[in-house]
């Protein structure tokens, strides 16, 4: 237990000078449980993954126009879950406007979501948002230019907001009014508040052109009532291995299993790679899911590595998303997925604000 309180408490103290801060105050909280399911509004998810927010925002009621992902297995996977709507798979900046505009036929897009990769930023010294390192991040913005939705919602990890003392978080916000959207909010978002059996926190850009305030999802859960791994996942401990539905699993020698039966909660199998191979505390979330190359997390009561299911589960996608590529890909696309009931919480959100300003 712990460890579980220390790893949920990480950012808290950011979040907190976040979210008092006068300059992000541009946000409110919707209770999402009295939101109206009215109309069928249109998003597009871009640097998709597997398609965790998207998964999200269509159980949220929206329908996807169209996804872009240049990884080959998680398009596949995209293309496999998601048969109605249009997948690009290649590098974004090669998604054109003319090619957009051909998918959207007219259509009003509500909603842009994505979580670029934002490698510039993370490079010691002073760099600027238009560091070439950083073309992702801006063709994120491209997109937003062209597609011109009602909101956007660009998901990251939450040490990005400390990187050179909050200038990387000012000169993102800065570059978003920039293409017209100055109202652009962000906050940290732990996803176990929202049901997700999991300690993961996601820094959450949320932006509109509709001038309101940014809507954000109103915690479910606390501490107290946190959904646990056993939750989860209990009822596929003992099932044996089945590829049909991605319940597999690293496999183990006998002496290997040995050496994780020695494992306590909280501990890695590792002295030098300690952040994979943890064993996971019984009775309350999980650590952040991770997918380091077959290095998942250990089970809490097996002496096996979870499965790439179980790592679904956590992630909080259904057991009927299957994952394409095999089982060594399936846990490098869910390790890196935005937890489905976080993006279904957000979705409704986002659908709050946008019935607000109609």
């Amino acid at each position: 237990m712990a460890g579980a309180a220390t790893a949920t408490s990480r950012y808290s103290r950011i979040r907190e000078d976040l979210d008092m801060s006068i300059f992000n105050s541009n946000w409110r909280e919707v209770d999402t449980d009295k939101v109206s399911m009215n109309g069928t509004p249109l998003f597009g998810d871009i640097f998709s993954g597997a398609g965790g927010l998207s998964v999200g925002f269509r159980s949220a009621g929206f329908r996807k126009a169209f996804s872009a992902e240049i990884n080959k297995h998680a398009s596949e996977t995209l293309r496999h879950n998601f048969p109605e709507s249009y997948h690009f798979e290649g590098d974004v900046a090669d998604l054109s406007e003319t090619k957009i505009k051909s998918v959207l036929e007219g259509r009003k897009l509500d909603v842009l979501v994505g979580g670029p990769p934002c490698q510039g930023f993370s490079v010691a010294g002073k760099r600027q948002i238009d560091d070439p390192r950083n073309e992702l991040f801006l063709e994120f913005c491209r997109l937003v230019e062209i597609c011109q939705p009602e909101f956007f919602v660009m998901e990251n990890v939450p040490g990005i907001l400390t990187m050179q003392k909050g200038a990387v978080t000012n000169a993102i916000l800065q570059k978003f009014e920039d293409i017209g959207y100055p109202e652009t909010s962000v906050r940290i978002l732990e996803a176990a508040e929202y049901g997700v059996p999991q300690l993961r926190t996601r820094a959450i850009f949320v932006g509109n052109r509709l001038n309101v305030k940014n809507p954000y999802p109103k915690p479910t859960h606390s501490r107290d009532n946190y959904i646990s791994i056993n939750d989860a996942m209990d009822d596929l401990k003992n099932l044996p291995r089945d590829p049909a539905t991605n319940h597999e699993w690293t496999n183990h020698s006998a002496a290997y299993e040995a050496r994780i039966s020695k494992v306590p909660a909280g501990g890695s199998l590792y002295e030098t790679f300690r952040d994979a191979f943890k064993r996971q505390y019984s009775g309350v979330p999980s650590m952040a899911a991770k997918e380091n190359h077959g290095g998942t997390h250990i089970h809490y009561e097996k002496n096996r590595v979870l499965s790439a299911r179980e790592l679904a589960r956590l992630q909080t996608f259904p057991d009927d998303f299957f994952f394409k590529g095999g089982m060594k890909k399936a846990y490098w696309q869910i390790g890196n997925a935005v937890p489905c009931l976080l993006a279904e919480k957000i979705g409704l959100a986002i659908r709050a604000g946008l019935t607000s300003s109609n």
